[in-house]
C-alpha cells in the first residue's frame, strides 16, 4: 500500500507544474489502478510498515479515491476563475492522503492521528473556498464539536497503551474492557463523526457554507469515518456494548425520523439534503450497534451507497447554484422547464435517495431493516416512519425544485455541460453496477 501512499505524496510536491486536469486525470488513472491491484484478492492484503487492506478499509479507500477525483471534476470554477487554484490542490491531495492512511492504518494511535488530521484540510477547504460569511463560524463548529469528543479518545488510546503495550488492531481483538467510562470515551468520537442526532448540529452548517468539494467530502468519506472507527473498535468493547447499545439505537432511530420531518421543513437545497444524510447515518448506526452480521454489512454497504448518493445529489444542487444564484427552493422551481435532462439525473438520484431498486441503496436498507427488527421489533415502528419520510422528503425535494412557476431570474439558465453529465454518471454508474457483485460486501 506505501506505493498509493508515496505517489499521492509526490503529487502534492508536483501541484505548482502539473496542469488542474492533469491532476485530475492521474487521479482518476490511481482509482483504476487501485481496483485493479487488489482485484483478485478477498482477504488481508498489501501489509507493509503497519499499513494494509482488509474487505472494510478496500472499499472505504476506494470510494476517498473516486470522491476526491470527482471533486476535481466538479470544482471548475475555481479553475475558470484561479481562485488560488494550486493551494486548493494541495489541500485536496492532503486530504485525500489522511483519508487514504486512515483508513489503511493497523495500528489504533496511527488511526487516531490521520482521523483528526483530516479535520485541517476540511476546516481549510471550507474557511478557504466558502460562499458566506458564516463559513467561520461553520468551520468552529465543525472542529469544535470534532476534538472536543476527541480527547476521551486519545485518553482511553493511551490508557489501553499502557495497560496492554499494543494498539495493534488484530492484537487488541483478544481483549474486551468492561468500564463504563472507556466504553463512552471510545464511541462517543465516532458518533459525533457519524454524526449521531443531538450531536449533529455541526453538519448542517458545515454543508451549507462549504464549497461543492468540501460538501461533497463530507458527505462521501469523513462521515464514514465515524462508522469505520466503530467496526474497528466494537472487539474492545464487547461485553459493554450488549447492554448498552440499546441507549444508541434508541436515540438514533427516533432521531432518524425526527430529522426526517425536520427535512420537510427545509427551504435549502444543500441543508435538506445534509438533513438527510444524517437520517440515512441513524440507521447505519442502529445496525452496526446491533453488532450482528446483517447489521454491519448492510452498514458497510449503505456507507458506500450513501456517498455516492449524496454526494451525487449535492453536486446537482450545485449545478442549479452556479445558474441561479441561490440555494433557496422558492427561487429553484420548475428547473424541469430550463433543464429537462438535468430533470432526470434529479429523478435518478432522488430515486435512489429513497433505495429504489435496482440500487444498492435498497439492498442495503434491507439488511439493516432485517439486523434491527431481529434484535428487537418494537424497532419496527420507527423504521416504518423513517422509510415513509424518506420518501416523503424526497418527493418534496424533487417535485418542489422540477415543478411549479419557474422565477423570472431563470431566463438566463441553459442547460448541463458534458463535464457535469460525465461527473453525475460517474456517481451514478457505481450505485447502479454494484448491485451485480453485492456479495463482496457481505464477506467479512
Amino acid at each position: 500500500m506505501m506505493k498509493f501512499i508515496l505517489c499521492i505524496t509526490f503529487m502534492i510536491f508536483l501541484v505548482k507544474i502539473l496542469n488542474y486536469w492533469i491532476m485530475q486525470n492521474l487521479l482518476f488513472f490511481l482509482s483504476f489502478l487501485f481496483i485493479m491491484s487488489n482485484f483478485f484478492n478477498t482477504y488481508f492484503m498489501g501489509v507493509s510498515y503497519s499499513f494494509g487492506l482488509d474487505n472494510f478499509s478496500y472499499g472505504m479507500v476506494l470510494l476517498s479515491f473516486w470522491i476526491i477525483s470527482l471533486m476535481f471534476l466538479a470544482s471548475e470554477k475555481i479553475f475558470k476563475t484561479n481562485n488560488f487554484m494550486n493551494m486548493y490542490m494541495y489541500m485536496v491531495l492532503f486530504l485525500l492522503l489522511m483519508l487514504m492512511m486512515t483508513f489503511m492504518s493497523m495500528n489504533l494511535f496511527s488511526f487516531y492521528l490521520f482521523f483528526e488530521g483530516s479535520l485541517i484540510p476540511t476546516f481549510f477547504l471550507i474557511l478557504g473556498w466558502g460562499y458566506q460569511p458564516e463559513r467561520l463560524q461553520a468551520g468552529f463548529y465543525l472542529l469544535f464539536y470534532t476534538l472536543f469528543a476527541s480527547l476521551p479518545l486519545f485518553i482511553s488510546v493511551m490508557y489501553l497503551y499502557m495497560n496492554y503495550y499494543t494498539l495493534c488492531f488484530f492484537l487488541i481483538n483478544q481483549f474486551s474492557l468492561i468500564y463504563l467510562y472507556f466504553y463512552l470515551s471510545m464511541i462517543f468520537a465516532f458518533l459525533v463523526k457519524m454524526p449521531m442526532f443531538l450531536v449533529h448540529l455541526w453538519l448542517p452548517k458545515a454543508h451549507v457554507e462549504a464549497p461543492i468539494s468540501g460538501s461533497m467530502i463530507l458527505a462521501g468519506v469523513l462521515l464514514k469515518l465515524g462508522g469505520y472507527g466503530l467496526i474497528r473498535i466494537f472487539s474492545l468493547i464487547q461485553q459493554m456494548s450488549l447492554k448498552l447499545n440499546i441507549i444508541w439505537i434508541s436515540i438514533s432511530l427516533m432521531g432518524g425520523v425526527l430529522v426526517s420531518l425536520l427535512c420537510l421543513f427545509q427551504t435549502d437545497l444543500k441543508s435538506l439534503i445534509a438533513y438527510s444524510s444524517v437520517a440515512h447515518m441513524g440507521i447505519v448506526i442502529g445496525g452496526l450497534m446491533t453488532m450482528s452480521f446483517w447489521g454491519i454489512s448492510g452498514s458497510y454497504l449503505l456507507m458506500i451507497a450513501h456517498g455516492l448518493c449524496s454526494s451525487g445529489l449535492f453536486c446537482l444542487a450545485n449545478i442549479a447554484y452556479e445558474r441561479l444564484g441561490s440555494r433557496s427552493m422558492m427561487i429553484n422551481k420548475g428547473l424541469m422547464n430550463f433543464m429537462p435532462s438535468m430533470a432526470f439525473w434529479w429523478f435518478l438520484f432522488s430515486a435512489f435517495n429513497m433505495a429504489a431498486p435496482p440500487s444498492i441503496n435498497l439492498l442495503s436498507e434491507i439488511s439493516l431493516f432485517n439486523s434491527i427488527v431481529s434484535w428487537s421489533w418494537l424497532s419496527m415502528f420507527a423504521l416504518m416512519l423513517l422509510s415513509f419520510f424518506s420518501a416523503s422528503y424526497t418527493m418534496y425535494l424533487y417535485s418542489y425544485s422540477q415543478h411549479g412557476k419557474f422565477h423570472f431570474s431563470l431566463f438566463g439558465a441553459c442547460s448541463g455541460s458534458l463535464r457535469e453529465y460525465l461527473l453525475l454518471l460517474l456517481h451514478w454508474f457505481p450505485l447502479l453496477i454494484l448491485i451485480l457483485k453485492a456479495e463482496t460486501f457481505f464477506i467479512m
